[in-house]
């Protein structure tokens, strides 16, 4: 089997069906684990697990003592001593904080697995792309990375804050969708080798609607991690929620200068609101050039997935961050970048 330019490639297309079947299983469980990810931000479970055991952290408790000893070792962070303390936390709502970082680590030890077993399975059987190992490896990094991450972004609100840091928030959410979509990304490469064509090359337009979208991330990661979802105001078909924030176009009360830009809760609001309109009006774009490259498919996907996420925004400050709507509000934004990732694929230049 060769490509186009008679460069030939390793194993066929029996042969690299299950590759792309394994890449986009182990994206199903990054887009999973970014929604389990926003649950856990949204009951402030993050931090009820104070140390980072790869292995053995695998288990949960399983004795009456064993959870004691996970309690007490919460109840010397500021967050249960300045908050959930004085708010008189039980036992039993520790557990069920201490669930939902519980799975959200062992989802992730879940993919590590899920992409590392297959990856050497390939690799021993000699079917990997020529040229793709290099970019196996590299997603396995930022596996690995995003792990390392993961705590960073911990330890943060363990000894200083009651919450983690929000630029940390911003890096490990950045980390997990750049890898989301770089399996995709590969998955399509591989869909197209099936075939006997040539693999894709980002164009420029693909760079701005992915940039554009980033951004749109950052900002939106921002905003989780300063709980700025909170400060428009809340109530259904609240016009003073949205389109305005408490009752004005732009917040009052602005300052600081350009750390503003990244911290004042009200800008970083603000800035996510309308540069999201930046964004449909790329991927708009972006949907008319892929119905002229005849990918209907692409383009409506790209459509569902950034007008879900639009009413799903504007619901959830309306409800005033009703915890499922800000879910679905995170769980769609990573659908949407897997669809823009493959709509800038479909558009790619061909190698």
């Amino acid at each position: 089997m060769t490509l186009s330019d008679s460069r030939p490639i390793i194993g066929t297309s029996d042969d690299l069906r299950p590759m792309r079947l394994w890449l986009l299983c182990v994206a199903c469980m990054v887009i999973a684990i970014v929604a389990i990810g926003g649950i856990t931000r949204l009951t402030e479970s993050g931090l009820s697990i104070t140390e980072w055991k790869p292995v053995t952290g695998a288990m949960p408790p399983l004795s009456d003592a064993q959870w004691q000893a996970e309690f007490e070792a919460y109840q010397r962070i500021p967050q249960y001593t300045e908050v959930n303390g004085p708010a008189g936390m039980t036992l039993a709502q520790y557990k069920f904080i201490y669930f939902w970082e519980w799975l959200h680590r062992l989802l992730a030890r879940l993919i590590g697995l899920a992409f590392a077993l297959p990856l050497a399975y390939f690799w021993l059987r000699g079917t990997i792309p020529l040229g793709y190992k290099p970019r196996l490896l590299a997603l396995l990094a930022l596996g690995g990375l995003q792990g390392a991450v993961g705590w960073w972004m911990v330890s943060s609100g363990l000894s200083a804050d009651v919450k983690v840091s929000h630029f940390r928030l911003a890096v490990h959410l950045l980390v997990a969708l750049t890898t989301l979509g770089g399996l995709v990304w590969t998955a399509c490469d591989v869909s197209r080798l099936e075939r006997g064509q040539s693999p894709s090359r980002l164009s420029g337009f693909g760079i701005v609607a992915l940039v554009v979208l980033a951004v749109q991330i950052l900002f939106g990661a921002l905003v989780a991690g300063l709980r700025a979802g909170y400060v428009a105001g809340a109530g259904w078909f609240n016009f003073d929620a949205w389109p305005l924030m408490q009752g004005r176009l732009f917040p009052e009360g602005v300052e600081g200068g350009l750390g503003a830009l990244f911290s004042d809760p009200y800008l970083v609001h603000f800035i996510h609101r309308w540069w999201a309109w930046v964004v449909v009006v790329v991927l708009v774009m972006m949907g008319r050039r892929l119905r002229l490259a005849m990918r209907r498919d692409v383009s409506l996907a790209l459509h569902c997935a950034f007008g879900f996420q639009i009413l799903l925004g504007i619901a959830t400050v309306w409800s005033g961050v009703s915890l499922w709507l800000a879910v679905l509000h995170q769980l769609t934004g990573a659908l949407l970048v897997a669809a823009t990732v493959w709509g800038a694929h479909a558009l790619g230049r061909r190698l």
